[in-house]
């Protein structure tokens, strides 16, 4: 029987070694071929059949939605299981991806139970999932594929449909300060900023408000209160960063690099992050480059003061 075949489109080299990485532990008789945007996957699905495509949705030349309206009206492709993995929860995104046609849908950060089951069930739909069968390894090897995956990219359960409704900042004051407990010290932040400087950022234990305290074109040092959780040196991260009056939001996707205590103590309060970026769309790095520009930092922040 022919080996089961799946695409993964994503202009993030770190995401598809990831999901490449989750197949291949559960699935290993499985074979993955990749591409770096729309327009590469287009190209290649011209000249080949394939089981399966988890495409981005943001991504330069050719976004996962122009990719999958392509696939859609191509006659080798109308039926082809389709599952968009993407940052963006908004509703309208979710309607207009199921309208086009979309045969699933995941958030990102997810974890490797939420990806796996969603190639399982589209597998199976498609009456492909009996030919990986007998590659399958025993339910340890399982394990071992979610115990490393959901390292790197862990999420809440239904991150998607938790999405839908999630306020742009959880736990935000009207002023645009993070919510913080009455025993917790108050940050000196620079009021003239306003609403720069916030974000959100979205990890496997949940969704934390985050001060930008440094902002690049390649990585961002942020500020957040301690948890319930601690997140963990190479976590898949989405930073959802607002800047000015018209609400403009930017998802960025990327991982935890370094993580320390913002404080001298060993009871310190607040941490702080470093996020590197994996996007390599355009858009976003125009976006990051007005957002520098702007002045986003809060560089006036001490933590505890």
């Amino acid at each position: 029987m022919n080996k089961v075949s799946v695409l993964i489109v994503d202009d993030a080299a770190f995401i598809r070694d990831l999901v490449k990485k989750g197949l291949r532990v559960h699935f290993p008789g499985i074979r993955i071929e990749e591409a770096v945007n729309g327009r590469k996957a287009q190209q290649y699905l011209s000249r080949n059949e394939i089981d399966l495509i988890l495409c981005d949705w943001e991504m330069p030349e050719m976004s996962g939605l122009e990719l999958l309206a392509w696939c859609r009206s191509d006659d080798a492709h109308q039926t082809t299981p389709f599952i968009m993995v993407t940052s963006r929860g908004d509703k309208e995104n979710v309607v207009q991806a199921v309208k086009a046609g979309v045969t699933d849908y995941i958030g990102k950060p997810f974890t490797s139970e939420q990806l796996l089951g969603k190639v399982k069930k589209a597998l199976h739909q498609s009456g492909r999932l009996e030919a990986l069968a007998s590659g399958t390894n025993s339910q340890s090897a399982y394990a071992m594929a979610g115990d490393s995956v959901s390292a790197l990219t862990g999420a809440r359960v239904d991150a998607a449909k938790s999405l839908l409704n999630a306020p742009p900042v959880p736990g935000a004051s009207a002023a645009g300060k993070p919510a913080v407990s009455a025993t917790a010290p108050k940050p000196a932040v620079n009021k003239s900023l306003n609403n720069r400087g916030r974000g959100q950022l979205r990890l496997s234990g949940g969704i934390l408000p985050c001060l930008i305290k440094d902002l690049s074109l390649k990585d961002a040092s942020v500020l957040i209160k301690s948890a319930s959780f601690i997140p963990q040196v190479l976590e898949s991260a989405v930073l959802d960063l607002e800047q000015g009056e018209g609400g403009e939001v930017a998802r960025l996707n990327g991982y935890v690099h370094a993580i320390a205590a913002a404080e001298p103590r060993a009871d310190s309060e607040w941490l702080q992050l470093v996020l590197r970026f994996v996007d390599s769309d355009p858009k976003k790095l125009d976006y990051l480059s007005r957002q520098i520009a702007r002045g986003t930092q809060h560089r006036h922040f001490v933590p505890g003061a």
